[in-house]
Formats: structure tokens, C-alpha cells, sequence
């Protein structure tokens, strides 16, 4: 008897799990078809002007990859100029791939595991690349 109960257990178990990361996987490649630029046009209409008040930073991308680059926000006080390319003197530069990037931004990659992987490299200001997620939420 427990023989049958723990086998219907793995199977629903199973069962779920395969409808689960069906249900992610969908939802994952969706996501991962975005490229940077995406991400960055979308960052335009999130910008918190009230979370950027007080705040001065120039923060960098440098994203590798078929659909990466360079690309560059100046947050000053409550308002912010984006572009690609470089920007001088930055305050915080994330380095990663353009997958990377993208699959941080939509929320299937987290920011700290990346970072411990090796996926996302930080310089400068880790104060200030924290503020990034508040500004453009």
C-alpha cells in the first residue's frame, strides 16, 4: 500500500512539475526574444523621477553578445538623458551579455546570483547600481 501511495505522489509530483516548467519555459522564451534596446526603451517610460531626486549618477552598459553594445543614463536630480555609446566618467558599469542583461531586467535572471556567477560585473558604485532598480522599477 505505501508502495502505491508514494508511487501516485512521484507521479503527480512529475506531473506538475512538467506543467510548471512548461508554463516557465513559455513564458521564458517570450521574454528572451527582447533585445537590449527593448529593455532600454521600456527603461524610458519607468524612470521614477521622484526616486531620482537628489541622485547624480552616469551609469554604463557594456553588453556582449550579437545584440549587445554600449549604452549610457546621466540621472541628475529628477531627470535622466539616455543614449548608446560611452559616457565619460562613469559612476557604476555593468558589464554582461546582451542574454544576460535582458533576462536580469524581466525578472528570470536575479541580479544577485549573476553577480556571484560571474554573469554580471559591477564597477564602481555598488550603492548606486542599487539605486538603478528603484529609479527604473
Amino acid at each position: 500500500m505505501k508502495a502505491k501511495n508514494v508511487s501516485f505522489c512521484l507521479t503527480i509530483a512529475t506531473i506538475s512539475a512538467a506543467l510548471g516548467l512548461g508554463a516557465f519555459g513559455a513564458t521564458s522564451s517570450e521574454l528572451a526574444n527582447s533585445t537590449p534596446q527593448e529593455v532600454f526603451d521600456g527603461m524610458r517610460q519607468s524612470f521614477q523621477a521622484g526616486k531620482a531626486k537628489g541622485v547624480h549618477a552616469r551609469y554604463q552598459w557594456e553588453l556582449s553578445g550579437p545584440n549587445g553594445g554600449e549604452w549610457w543614463i546621466d540621472v541628475n536630480d529628477g531627470t535622466f538623458k539616455m543614449g548608446k555609446g560611452k559616457i565619460d566618467n562613469p559612476s557604476v558599469t555593468f558589464v554582461a551579455s546582451d542574454k544576460n542583461w535582458v533576462a536580469l531586467s524581466n525578472g528570470t535572471l536575479g541580479g544577485k546570483w549573476a553577480f556571484f556567477t560571474g554573469r554580471l560585473k559591477i564597477r564602481g558604485s555598488q550603492s548606486l547600481a542599487r539605486k538603478l532598480d528603484e529609479i527604473f522599477p
